[in-house]
């Protein structure tokens, strides 16, 4: 299991090897940085969108959270995280391209569809159920579509998926990304990386479907 002294003796490693090999990279990102493309993940220790991506840094802008949801534009009294960095990415790095990756056997996923945090107090799984209440309609869905097959890995994905939708329609509703999107210099997509066979899947809208990139 790692602790962080494992991750100091990576970051020697790093700093030996790999920011060595690539100073010049790091210096020019000193300047600054100018990513084309953001990636909206879940905060899953197993999805590492740099990795799965294969990427370096300065190369995407990353939000993660649980379940790699977007709220739906909101001006209400509160600290909108994600809307805060979505507004940075769009506005002022002026991204061209917003990427939502869902995963396989997603907890946050699992918890909406099964309802297990509905009624816990903040601290005690609350904070949990308000955040992933943006999938209820979604995971309705999905019950009402699988009867009492919620347990098997078919229910599972189906909810997985719907999630990535659900947080593109939100990202919808934000009105510098209508304006953007209909511009033609900002395009959304939706992905799906499978855990237990390492497959992305890339979402096609037209269709509503997934399939493997």
């Amino acid at each position: 299991m790692t602790r962080f002294t494992d991750l100091v003796e990576g970051y020697r490693r790093f700093r030996n090897a790999g920011w060595q090999l690539q100073r010049e990279r790091w210096e020019e990102l000193a300047e600054g940085q100018s990513p084309k493309v953001m990636v909206i993940a879940c905060s899953d220790s197993r999805v590492e969108p740099s990795q799965i991506f294969d990427t370096h840094p300065g190369e995407i802008f990353v939000v993660r959270n649980v379940a790699a949801l977007v709220p739906p534009f909101e001006t209400t009294p509160g600290r909108h995280g994600v809307s805060a960095a979505l507004e940075f990415a769009v506005q002022f790095l002026k991204v061209e391209e917003i990427v939502v990756m869902g995963h396989g056997l997603c907890g946050g996923c699992h918890a909406a569809l099964h309802r297990t945090m509905e009624g816990a107090e903040p601290g005690r799984g609350g904070f949990i159920a308000d955040w992933i209440a943006l999938l209820d309609d979604a995971s309705a869905e999905v019950r009402a579509s699988h009867g009492e097959q919620l347990d098997t890995r078919e229910a599972g994905r189906a909810m997985e998926m719907a999630a990535v939708k659900v947080s593109i329609d939100n990202l919808r509703s934000f009105p510098c990304i209508q304006e953007k999107e209909k511009r033609g210099t900002l395009k959304l997509r939706g992905a799906f990386f499978a855990i237990s066979d390492g497959i992305l899947h890339i979402l096609d809208e037209s269709t509503g479907g997934f399939a493997p990139a």
